[in-house]
């Protein structure tokens, strides 16, 4: 297990990303509780870049949860599988649309691969469903020994 500094309080148990400390999107805007999330990552030497073209937009609170979710799914998962060096997180305005970008330079998967060669959870499942229920779009590219990118798109209207 892995643990961040005490002050922010994110750890990664059994490859899972967790912040034990209170999400104040209010506070600290949603690219700083998302940035908190990547701690871990950058505890085991991923360089993490972040591309956050979207001053002035305000992501209702729902919104933001579903997106900090999917973003502390995705880096879990890089964390947890992508032996990555590179990561890059963007949050960006879209017509009408908040964008979610997580993508990393790691291993990579097949999607098509049912046959037990890779970890099967729920986790991206969970994320498409709940994605899907608020009425945006997920994306999960992904090519073995080539990075993952995890796109999530949600409407601001």
């Amino acid at each position: 297990m892995k643990k961040a500094s005490a002050v922010n309080k994110v750890t990664a148990i059994n490859g899972v990303i967790t912040d034990q400390g209170p999400v104040d999107f209010h506070a600290m805007g949603l690219a700083g509780c998302i940035d908190r999330l990547a701690s871990p990552l950058r505890d085991q030497g991923t360089c993490v870049r972040w591309e956050t073209p979207h001053h002035g937009i305000e992501i209702p609170a729902n919104s933001a949860g579903l997106l900090y979710h999917a973003a502390q799914e995705a880096l879990s998962n890089a964390f947890k599988y992508a032996g990555a060096t590179e990561l890059t997180v963007r949050l960006a305005a879209v017509h009408h649309g908040i964008r979610l970008t997580v993508a990393d330079n790691g291993a990579g998967f097949d999607r098509s691969d049912h046959g037990g060669n890779r970890p099967q959870g729920f986790g991206l499942l969970l994320m498409s469903i709940a994605v899907e229920d608020a009425g945006g779009n997920i994306s999960v590219e992904s090519t073995p020994g080539k990075g993952t990118c995890v796109t999530v798109t949600l409407p601001l209207d």
